[in-house]
């Protein structure tokens, strides 16, 4: 072959080579400029966004703000506690076998079991999500798996952190009760539970920046109704971790702001002393056989209350049964949770002082006089106080009172005679309303219950208060229409054996009637029995308004916030619901009555040796009946100062259960000293100078809380 046939090969042999050289020079040169792009251009980018898969955000719990009592004395405050939490991030990454290991070990240290420690890590709206077992924070954040963890059992997870991979033991604030004077006052100050998915999405979509997936809110109580103003400001917490999620360092802190104190107008003193007499009254009354029945009395549960007249702030409130708040610290077990909802157990968790519903009995007298004295009769009126009263076919009889003869309206309330009562009631119907399907009748009694507040909420500040019913033709009427179907069924079959004679034939005439508002509705209503009910904190707020000239406040227990710095930030005034328009004279009429019942009348047996001219106690007893139990037992009394009164549910006459529990709480109220002749001692009374003070307690820069300062005090 000749040299020039060898040539063109040779030339297309170099232009190949020279093609490829380009290629690979532009390849190397695009890589360069991308290169280039990423480090120069775009590297603070993608720098931070580096950064930001080792950096994690903590949430950091405020601490909960203090309740406190008028005089400064702690009603609930914060402690320290180990708490376990577990990285569930880290946990994710483990082999299964490894997590299951891990969870075990841990379970063993903590005393949980590991499937309980699983539930509470699964987070909520997920997949196999418990809800109230569940997570509802944050999946990067750490989740508390157990609280109050013995100390020693925190220090060995801290200690060897090799064998506990993720889990992390720290001290964290939970509630703590204090329990000045012993004090429960489980349902004044409610209870805290973790915040549900619901409330957190309502939060976000409101901008509450306050609320996150760790937090507990206010369940119940003050806890509940202030809850804005004790939970605080969380802080966050950005720290840098490395692949295997341990902590590096902080990248930055925004601290956690605590939440504001709550002054109240509860006297952990007083307190202790009403808590006290309820119960030994209805540990009394459980000793005592109840003549009627021939059985010892139940008295299932009970309340009492004292409330300033002239300002409806609440001095104490306690309730029976109760339970402890604390167990709601940390976490509360089903074992408990079923206890304080069981009927068995009382339902612990209603608080009678405001949920609880009973018919009133006598103490409801004062409300009908003064109905009667500004509709027709007068003080002068005499009617006749016989041994029973014929309505129809049936004698309504006394109960607490024999028969006396004519008497007046103050003689009435002083003996309780409730046939003076049934005529007045009677009479109204017969003058007004005798046509039982008239359900727009006049009736002053009705009027004068709802014109002091009966058949609706007070407004007090502490959560789900019941309404309490007056029993009117409306609600007959509307009863009437939603049972009718049941009861007619009922009387429309013959009578079976598991139906007693009295439901059938009552299922009979209700079927037939069940609407009609008759004479014997409105006898039962003049003495505050039939269907007629009431919250023992109902009853006070009208005895407040007899004793203050007829203002209705709504009844306070906040009194002030105070933030964490000591600055009041907002002082809770009391709140004036309403007025009862009464004259003058009838007020005075029913209070001079009233203070013959502590003196001659059912109440004087119980305040013998008392000293009545120096301390004026007015009070109306009452011993409630309803069908199928034992009579509930009342005493509404009040001074100028004060109301108080005790209600024992099943626990027998007013005077008879009631009554020594209410003479203690006096003594305690004004320093009355001597059971045979009573001298007041203000020094010994339980509230420094008898009386609530004005001012508010002293906080100090130091933390410290001090009684509030008397007038003349620098």
């Amino acid at each position: 072959m000749s040299a020039a046939d060898t040539r063109p090969r040779d030339q297309r042999g170099r232009l190949r080579l020279v093609v490829i050289q380009a290629l690979v020079f532009s390849l190397l040169a695009t890589l360069g400029v991308r290169l280039w792009y990423l480090q120069v251009l775009s590297g603070e980018d993608y720098q931070g966004q580096a950064a930001a898969q080792s950096v994690r955000e903590i949430v950091v719990q405020p601490q909960r703000g203090l309740i406190v009592d008028a005089m400064g004395r702690p009603l609930v405050t914060n402690r320290l506690t180990w708490v376990v939490s577990i990285d569930t991030t880290l946990l994710g990454k483990m082999e299964p076998e490894v997590r299951r290991k891990l969870l075990r070990r841990t379970g063993k240290v903590i005393g949980e079991r590991p499937r309980a420690i699983a539930k509470r890590l699964v987070l909520c709206g997920t997949e196999g999500a418990v809800p109230g077992m569940c997570w509802n924070g944050s999946p990067y954040q750490p989740v508390p798996v157990a609280t109050d963890v013995p100390q020693s059992a925190a220090l060995r997870i801290k200690e060897q952190a090799e064998d506990f991979p993720g889990v992390i033991a720290e001290e964290q604030t939970v509630r703590e009760y204090p329990e000045p004077f012993g004090i429960n006052a489980a349902h004044v100050l409610g209870y805290l539970s973790p915040v549900t998915k619901d409330e957190l999405d309502a939060a976000e979509t409101a901008g509450d920046t306050s609320v996150n997936g760790a937090s507990v809110v206010g369940r119940a109580g003050v806890e509940k109704e202030y809850d804005a103003w004790l939970r605080g400001q969380p802080g966050y917490q950005r720290v840098a971790v490395d692949s295997n999620g341990r902590v590096l360092g902080d990248v930055s802190d925004l601290a956690a702001q605590p939440g504001d104190t709550l002054v109240t107008s509860i006297d952990a003193k007083v307190q202790s002393v009403v808590e006290k007499q309820l119960h030994d009254m209805i540990m009394t009354a459980r000793g005592t056989v109840d003549t009627v029945t021939g059985r010892p009395y139940e008295a299932d549960s009970g309340a009492a209350i004292v409330m300033e007249a002239d300002t409806g702030r609440i001095v104490a409130m306690a309730s029976q049964p109760t339970y402890d708040p604390s167990v709601w610290a940390g976490g509360i077990t089903e074992k408990q949770l079923a206890r304080l909802y069981s009927e068995a157990a009382g339902t612990p968790l209603l608080g009678r002082a405001t949920q609880g519903q009973f018919a009133p009995g006598s103490t409801w007298k004062p409300f009908m006089t003064a109905g009667a004295l500004t509709n027709g009769y007068g003080t002068d009126t005499i009617l006749d106080c016989s041994s029973s009263f014929t309505v129809g076919n049936r004698a309504f009889k006394n109960y607490e009172s024999g028969a006396y003869g004519p008497i007046s309206f103050a003689k009435a309330l002083e003996v309780s005679c409730n046939t003076f009562f049934y005529r007045v009631g009677y009479n109204y119907w017969a003058k007004y309303g005798s046509d039982v399907a008239d359900v727009d009748a006049k009736d002053p009694l009705v009027e004068e219950a709802k014109d002091f507040g009966f058949g609706s909420p007070t407004g007090i500040d502490i959560p789900g208060e019941a309404a309490g019913r007056i029993a009117d033709r409306e609600w007959k009427r509307d009863y009437y229409k939603s049972q009718k179907d049941y009861y007619c069924d009922i009387a429309e079959k013959p009578q079976d054996e598991k139906t007693s004679d009295f439901v059938y034939l009552f299922a009979r005439e209700f079927c037939i009637e069940g609407y009609a508002y008759r004479a014997g509705d409105a006898a039962n209503f003049a003495i505050g029995q039939g269907d007629t009910i009431v919250t023992p904190l109902q009853l006070a707020r009208a005895y407040g308004a007899l004793a203050n000239g007829g203002t209705l406040y709504e009844p306070r227990i906040g009194k002030a916030i105070v933030s964490p710095s000591g600055e009041v930030i907002r002082r809770i005034k009391p709140s004036v619901q309403g007025r009862v328009d009464l004259p003058d004279h009838v007020l005075t009429y029913i209070d001079e009555a009233l203070k013959n019942v502590t003196r001659v009348g059912t109440m004087a047996w119980r305040m013998g040796g008392f000293p009545l001219d120096d301390v004026v106690v007015r009070a109306k007893t009452g011993s409630a009946e309803v069908y199928g139990k034992q009579s509930t037992s009342w005493v509404a009394s009040y001074t100028d100062d004060y109301v108080v009164v005790m209600m024992v549910s099943q626990g027998g006459t007013g005077s008879g259960t009631s009554g020594p529990g209410i003479r203690k709480i006096w003594e305690a109220l004004y320093g009355v000293q001597g059971e045979e002749a009573g001298v007041v001692d203000p020094t010994k009374a339980a509230i420094p100078g008898t009386t609530p003070p004005d001012g508010l307690p002293v906080f100090g820069r130091d933390g410290s809380i001090l009684p509030p300062r008397e007038e003349g005090d620098s």
